[in-house]
């Protein structure tokens, strides 16, 4: 099912701090960043698997040592890297009540739609000015009980930058990115990939963005069957 998503975005008195339960300092998401060694991670590491910071989520992790994979965090928010083709996220916050009241009121699809572009949205408008939605989102309602797949184009926010450039008069890389959101147990996930080939293959690349959409839509459902969802506890309990 595709929605047409009009990117409004108004200011609200509830701030993203105060409609997550948890929150973190950012992950920092520009293409410069550094990375966190595994000894300065937020989460931890068991094998070849990421376990979140906030014990919400395990990820079999999507890049090998070998070729240039390393991971980042902050409590919510983990990303993954490499040298080739590889930058993804994983984004994980737990709900206010109210904020959950607001998700039972309005269903699934409405309440993604509203919490994407009123709090994810503008958070990459501000990292990367004229950053915008594509207006066909899509709706996944036998995925993770509804889930939002939406695509983000960012002005200079790729993570393959300076691979792609060959000089310093060429424009910045229009960024494409999959976003995949969804609630469960209470929480806010977000899965966010970038198209590298679009960024990596300049004037030779001619995918349309119907299959851009596809692929990331693929490469997206891959990622979140790399998962396990774990229950927070009971409140009161830890």
């Amino acid at each position: 099912m595709k929605l047409r998503v009009f990117l409004v975005l108004p200011i609200l008195s509830l701030g993203l701090p105060r409609v997550l339960a948890q929150t973190a300092t950012q992950a920092d998401d520009r293409p410069e960043a550094a990375h966190s060694s595994a000894a300065q991670l937020y989460g931890k590491l068991d094998g070849d698997t990421y376990i979140s910071g906030t014990a919400l989520f395990k990820i079999k992790i999507p890049v090998l040592p070998q070729l240039g994979g390393a991971i980042s965090d902050t409590p919510n928010i983990v990303t993954f890297d490499d040298d080739f083709s590889i930058h993804t996220s994983v984004g994980a916050f737990a709900l206010s009540r109210e904020v959950r009241w607001e998700y039972d009121a309005r269903g699934a699809k409405d309440f993604l739609v509203y919490f994407f572009t009123s709090f994810v949205m503008p958070d990459f408008v501000t990292r990367f000015p004229g950053a915008r939605a594509e207006d066909n989102a899509i709706f996944l309602p036998k995925c993770q009980d509804g889930a939002l797949l939406i695509f983000a184009l960012l002005p200079g926010g790729s993570f393959f930058e300076q691979r792609a450039k060959l000089s310093a008069s060429m424009p910045p890389v229009v960024a494409k990115r999959g976003n995949l959101c969804f609630v469960k147990n209470g929480c806010f996930f977000v899965i966010s990939t970038e198209l590298a080939e679009r960024a990596i293959e300049r004037s030779t690349y001619k995918k349309t963005p119907e299959e851009e959409d596809a692929i990331l839509r693929e490469r997206l459902l891959n990622l979140l069957g790399r998962m396990q969802l774990i229950p927070p506890p009971p409140e009161g309990k830890s």
